[in-house]
């Protein structure tokens, strides 16, 4: 409960436009009525630091584009690990198919 405390009051102060700081969201998350272990607050204002959070909200599926599109041996490797697990889908069809022959 109190990692979500926290996140909601960085959201809160990220939507205020006001610097998310260790000590604010542990002020929020007080006026909230969640006791809330500092440790947590100083973790999510450093990991937080400097980031703009309502950016990072917007564009959560911008990122998982970027690597699809890399070239050269990551390119490549990637290229085989999809043929791998298409193989593996068809011999795992296969089996279910020799299987349901079985029972009927």
């Amino acid at each position: 409960m109190s990692e979500a405390a926290i996140s909601y009051a960085a959201l809160i102060l990220a939507d205020a436009e006001v610097e998310i700081t260790s000590d604010k969201l542990l002020s929020l998350t007080k006026a909230a009525g969640v006791e809330v272990e500092p440790i947590w607050a100083s973790l999510f204002a450093k990991a937080l630091e400097g980031k703009d959070i309502k950016d990072m909200l917007t564009n959560v599926g911008s990122a998982g584009a970027a690597p699809a599109t890399a070239t050269g041996a990551a390119g490549a490797g990637a290229e085989v690990v999809a043929e791998e697990v298409a193989e593996e889908k068809v011999e795992e069809k296969e089996e279910s198919d020799d299987d349901m022959g079985m029972y009927t």
